[in-house]
């Protein structure tokens, strides 16, 4: 099973479209860290309330060494740096983060990264989602940023152009 850690942008981005599902049929099992835990539930208003219903798919993790927080502090925000952390400490296969700073530090450091949208495309190539075009809209409708470019090029790789 792979080991797969997940940002908050990504948690509330699907919890928003009603698809968090679709992270346990294309993982079975991914990790939070609890920073990223208290960003999607401590807000009364969260779309995120879902997590604390999940089950044992989701799993809540502490990260071991906080020290190191200190080395990423300056671009990230803490649920970030906890996901980047958590990473390492637990040799995961892939970080889900949409924060491009994010995502740029996580591949220095050699971890494999996807995004919200690349785990909808993902699932629509695999057969677990029928099609994006939707759920990319309602994405948008969320206040959730897609460049135009992006949103082509997406479209295309799910052959909904």
């Amino acid at each position: 099973m792979r080991k797969v850690v997940v940002n908050s942008t990504p948690l509330i981005a699907l919890c928003g479209i009603g698809k968090l599902d679709v992270l346990h049929e294309m993982y079975s099992e991914i990790m939070i860290p609890k920073a990223v835990y208290r960003e999607v539930t401590e807000k009364q208003d969260s779309a995120c309330w879902q997590i604390e219903n999940a089950g044992s798919w989701v799993r809540i993790e502490d990260i071991q060494d906080h020290s190191e927080k200190k080395m990423y502090k300056a671009k990230l925000h803490e649920g970030e740096v906890e996901v980047m952390i958590l990473c390492q400490e637990r040799q995961a296969d892939l970080a889900i983060i949409d924060d491009n700073a994010a995502k740029k530090t996580a591949k220095y450091l050699g971890i494999n990264v996807t995004g919200t949208l690349g785990v909808l495309l993902k699932a629509k190539q695999k057969g677990i989602l029928k099609e994006i075009r939707p759920l990319i809209s309602e994405l948008k409708v969320n206040g959730f940023y897609i460049s135009t470019e992006v949103e082509k090029i997406i479209l295309e790789c799910a052959e909904e152009q």
